[in-house]
């Protein structure tokens, strides 16, 4: 297809697209001469990954180039071209390694992956952005008194790994690793509002279930 095919099928302008190529976001298309390229549906899909982390993740340029890059490297196995398109994503900022709290989280999140039985998790915390992430959170919410306890945290773990292996459930359905790459690189941006937005809603119905709207 040609470009302007191309921008009808997307929805995404030519201009925008040609911003994306330059960037090295969208690889080149086939030279059909010195002004014309012919793009395919794979270019389709890329494009539509790229809209979706740049305008409905909110990602900058330097990232979405960054997780691509990362997708792209076939050089990696699967778990590891996953976790490092997934690093490459916005994080937390880095805890503060001398805050008391911060080191009691450490204890807690490694005593809670000990639990799950999380041994590969367990094996990435010096790395591993959702680590930081965790024990900035546990660090939060010790820090204003709340204690939800090991038990709590436990059970929560449990329940996000059947989260987990839905999602590659369902990963798994795609045919080429290109596309198995994209489309969790595309859950991790955009399937976490989905699931906060379950969350509320569920949060909702059991309350109005448990107490009722008057």
């Amino acid at each position: 297809m040609r470009l302007a095919e191309l921008s009808r099928r997307s929805g995404v302008s030519t201009a925008t697209i040609k911003y994306y190529l330059r960037e090295g976001l969208l690889p080149p298309g086939r030279q059909l001469n010195a002004t014309t390229a012919e793009y395919d549906e794979e270019h389709l899909r890329r494009l539509r990954l790229v809209r979706a982390m740049i305008q409905v993740g909110g990602l900058p340029v330097a990232a979405v180039r960054e997780v691509l890059r990362n997708v792209d490297d076939e050089s990696l196995s699967r778990t590891i071209r996953l976790g490092a398109a997934l690093w490459a994503l916005p994080q937390v900022p880095e805890p503060d390694e001398e805050d008391d709290f911060v080191r009691a989280a450490h204890r807690e999140a490694d005593g809670l992956l000990e639990a799950l039985g999380w041994s590969n998790a367990r094996l990435l915390t010096t790395i591993s952005p959702a680590y930081r992430s965790l024990v900035v959170s546990v660090a939060a919410f010790r820090r204003l008194g709340y204690d939800w306890g090991a038990e709590l945290l436990v059970e929560y773990g449990k329940l996000m790994h059947e989260v987990a292996k839905l999602d590659l459930d369902v990963v798994e359905t795609y045919p080429s690793e290109a596309e198995k790459v994209e489309t969790a690189v595309l859950g991790a941006v955009l399937t976490e509002s989905m699931l906060q937005a379950l969350r509320r809603l569920a949060q909702e119905e059991e309350s109005g279930r448990r107490y009722g709207f008057e």
